[in-house]
C-alpha cells in the first residue's frame, strides 16, 4: 500500500468512526422514533378477543434526547396506533449521568395522562422509578414518585396487583425485581409473582406485566402472554446480537418476541437510554403486540 493509499484509508477510517459516533449518541436516541409490531398466536387464548396491545417502555425522560416533546410525540403516535389497551412499563426518569435537565415524574405523568385507549391505560415500574427516588429507597417501600406521578393521570399502576379488563382479558402487573439498593446487601425485589397470580381466577385469560424479562422462566404457563422492557435491546445491537445486556442471560431475553415452551415473552427496545446515551441498531421504539389464538 502506498503512503497515499493508506492516509486515505485512515481519513475514511476516521470519518466513518465520526459518523458512527454522530448517530449513535445524537440521531438514533434523540431523533427517531419507530413502529415495531409483532404476532403472538397462542391457543389457549379466546378465539373472540384478539387483542392489540401498544407498549411504552423505558422513556428515561431528560433532556437532551427525550425532552417534554419527545414525550408528547410518543403520546400522540401511540394514540394514533387505535389500540385497544396501552400498557407503560417502567422506567420514567432518566438512566444517565449525561441529562442536561431533568424533568420530573410529575411532569412525565401528566404528559402521558392524555394516553387513551378503549380498555384503558396501565403501569408498571422499573428499577429507576426506585433507584431515582432517594425517599423510597430509605423506606425500603413505596409510594415512588413515578407510581404516585401516573396514578395521579389516571393511569392505574399494578404493584403486584391484578385486574379484569372490560372484555374479560387480566392483566397482572409484577413489582419491580431491581427495587431497593441495599449496598453489601446487594439488590432486593418487591416482585411478588405467586401474590399476583393468585388474583388471577383459575383459566381466565392473563397477560403479565413485568418490567424486567428476567422472571420470565418463572411464569406459569396460564400467561398467554409475558411484556417486557429494561433491556433497551442492549442499545448497542448488530446481526441481532448485543454485546452488553442488562439481564442474567445475556441475549436470551434481550429483545424481541421470545417463545420457549409454548409461552410467550415480548421485550420492547423502549425509547430512551440508561448509563449512556447511545443507541446503535436499536431505534427507539413504540411496540405493538397483536394477540389471537
Amino acid at each position: 500500500m502506498t503512503r497515499r493509499g493508506f492516509l486515505k484509508g485512515l481519513l475514511a477510517t476516521l470519518l466513518a468512526g465520526l459518523f458512527v459516533s454522530a448517530y449513535g449518541f445524537f440521531i438514533e436516541p434523540a431523533m427517531r422514533l419507530r413502529v415495531k409490531r409483532w404476532r403472538v398466536r397462542h391457543p389457549s387464548w379466546p378465539g373472540d378477543r384478539p387483542l392489540r396491545i401498544a407498549v411504552i417502555a423505558d422513556l428515561h425522560a431528560g433532556e437532551p434526547h427525550v425532552p417534554r416533546s419527545r414525550i408528547a410525540q410518543v403520546v400522540r403516535r401511540t394514540n394514533a396506533l387505535g389500540a385497544d389497551l396501552i400498557v407503560i412499563l417502567g422506567d420514567l426518569p432518566a438512566g444517565h449521568r449525561f441529562v442536561t435537565e431533568t424533568i420530573a415524574e410529575a411532569e412525565v405523568g401528566a404528559i402521558l395522562g392524555a394516553l387513551s385507549a378503549p380498555l384503558g391505560v396501565y403501569g408498571v415500574l422499573g428499577n429507576h422509578d426506585w433507584w431515582e427516588d432517594p425517599a423510597a429507597q430509605a423506606r425500603g417501600a413505596g409510594p415512588t414518585r413515578a407510581g404516585q406521578a401516573l396514578e395521579a393521570n389516571a393511569i392505574p399502576v399494578l404493584e403486584n396487583r391484578a385486574v379484569e379488563l372490560a372484555n374479560g382479558v387480566w392483566l397482572a402487573g409484577l413489582g419491580d425485581q431491581l427495587a431497593l439498593l441495599r449496598g453489601a446487601e446487594g439488590i432486593k425485589g418487591v416482585d411478588d409473582l405467586d401474590g399476583s397470580m393468585a388474583q388471577v381466577p383459575e383459566g381466565a385469560p392473563v397477560i403479565l406485566l413485568a418490567h424486567e424479562p428476567d422472571i420470565f422462566p418463572q411464569v406459569p404457563d396460564r400467561v398467554a402472554l409475558t411484556l417486557s422492557g429494561h433491556t433497551h435491546g442492549g442499545q448497542l445491537r448488530m446481526f441481532g446480537f448485543s454485546p452488553v445486556v442488562p439481564s442474567r442471560f445475556g441475549n436470551r431475553y434481550a429483545y424481541g418476541h421470545v417463545e420457549e415452551g409454548g409461552r410467550h415473552l415480548v421485550v420492547s427496545g423502549g425509547i430512551g437510554c440508561s448509563i449512556i446515551p447511545v443507541r446503535f441498531g436499536v431505534t427507539p421504539e413504540i411496540t405493538v403486540v397483536e394477540l389471537s389464538a
